[in-house]
């Protein structure tokens, strides 16, 4: 995905966010081919210029790279990545979705010691890939869901591993980002003339900084960077964040249970595609579970709330009770009681009337911060060496949790 556009006037929303990535897919391989024939050949840089018209701070926004695994993300022709493999001996997996521009790199830069140029789709890349230590992108994000692209992402950080991105802010007729988590069409202008119509993602800061929260990451810093010509308005937002080494908790809120709701149960529901969570009306995060009610066994309780919760389904047998979780809000006892769920049927999704819902399904190497307290202290019982802070409770098993993972869970 190749930088220097000018960007004009958005017009109204049409596309989902499929059909989005497939027109923008198209045109930059229509972009690269059309570069081929004619043979263009663009300059080399000696720093990353993160502002539009190659204005802004530069490599210093990366912190120090040095010998570092690093991740361009929307190569384009790969110059940047080019540098920071000679400049700093980086070694630097540059990927592209565009044939054409990965062509492109690869006749350029045949030889470059440390980099690597992958044609690739972002996200299945990000899947496949070992842990990068920073990963970067130059106005390519805005191109891809960022439902579909940032959770792989944050999985392929290693804990405290350093993310950078510019995003548009403005386009070059100051219409501003948007609130909603939807594509938009832009009009690009590419050097030589003509107009390509693209969607992006355009999105307010704070709605990115939500997204990029509830994907497990911490913002560090957002920084508005505007072009230099008076008459031209376009802006990029810079990101800078990293993956926590540790994930945080939300406490309980103080307000008293009533009588018959102090036990409760939480149920971890973990599968081939990751640990199922959903995001409270609050704002924390946590497991499906609820309150026990009258005449429930355990079991019972588990596979009425992951139903009432995720509207899966799943029958008492296949529910292993982890073990006791005791300890206390205020004056009043809490006991919650942590429960596997080995077999359901079913895709999760929002139930009416429910104050959890947007359920997801998150690698547990990219839990994200914020879990409610209660969900924060039945994973650690589960799984001892997940990298979560909370208040102590008192736990005793029933089982040993490591062995309630069934193989082909784990």
């Amino acid at each position: 995905m190749t930088r220097g556009y000018g960007v004009e006037r958005s017009r109204t929303r049409t596309d989902g966010a499929a059909g989005a990535e497939e027109v923008d897919a198209g045109v930059w391989q229509a972009y690269g081919l059309h570069h081929i024939r004619r043979g263009t050949r663009l300059g080399e840089v000696d720093r990353i210029a993160w502002g539009p018209s190659g204005t802004g701070p530069g490599d210093e926004v990366l912190g120090d790279v040095t010998g570092l695994r690093v991740l361009d993300l929307g190569c384009g022709t790969g110059r940047h990545a080019a540098h920071l493999a000679r400049s700093y001996g980086a070694t630097v997996d540059a990927v592209d979705a565009s044939a054409s521009q990965i062509e492109r790199a690869r006749t350029r830069y045949p030889d470059v010691p440390g980099l690597r140029l992958v044609h690739a789709d972002a996200v299945e890349h990000l899947r496949g890939s070992a842990p990068y230590d920073v990963i970067y992108s130059l106005t390519a994000l805005p191109y891809l869901d960022p439902h579909r692209l940032l959770p792989a992402l944050a999985a392929a950080l290693r804990p405290g591993g350093r993310l950078c991105f510019t995003v548009l802010h403005t386009n070059s007729h100051g219409d501003g980002p948007g609130s909603a988590v939807v594509p938009r069409p832009e009009t690009l202008l590419p050097a030589g003339g003509g107009e390509a119509t693209v969607r992006m993602w355009v999105l307010a800061q704070e709605v990115w900084e939500d997204l990029l929260v509830r994907y497990g990451l911490r913002v560090d810093a957002a920084t508005v960077l505007h072009a230099p010509e008076e008459h031209h308005r376009a802006s990029y937002l810079l990101f800078q964040a990293h993956r926590p080494a540790r994930i945080t908790s939300r406490p309980r809120t103080p307000k008293p249970p009533v009588p018959q709701a102090a036990a409760g149960v939480g149920a971890v529901v973990y599968g081939p595609r990751g640990l199922l969570l959903g995001r409270h009306r609050f704002g924390t995060t946590e497991l499906p579970g609820g309150t026990v009610e009258p005449g429930e066994s355990l079991q019972e309780t588990v596979v009425r709330e992951l139903a009432e919760e995720t509207g899966l389904s799943a029958d008492p047998g296949d529910v292993r009770m982890l073990g006791t979780l005791v300890d206390r809000v205020g004056d009043v006892v809490r006991i919650t009681f942590g429960a596997l769920v080995t077999a359901w049927d079913g895709e999760p999704a929002d139930q009416p009337d429910e104050s959890v819902g947007d359920w997801r399904w998150y690698p547990l190497s990219a839990l994200p911060p914020g879990l409610f307290e209660c969900s924060a202290q039945i994973l650690t019982a589960w799984r001892p060496d997940l990298p979560i802070d909370h208040p102590p409770a008192h736990f005793v098993p029933f089982a040993d949790p490591a062995g309630a993972v069934p193989p082909d869970r784990a």
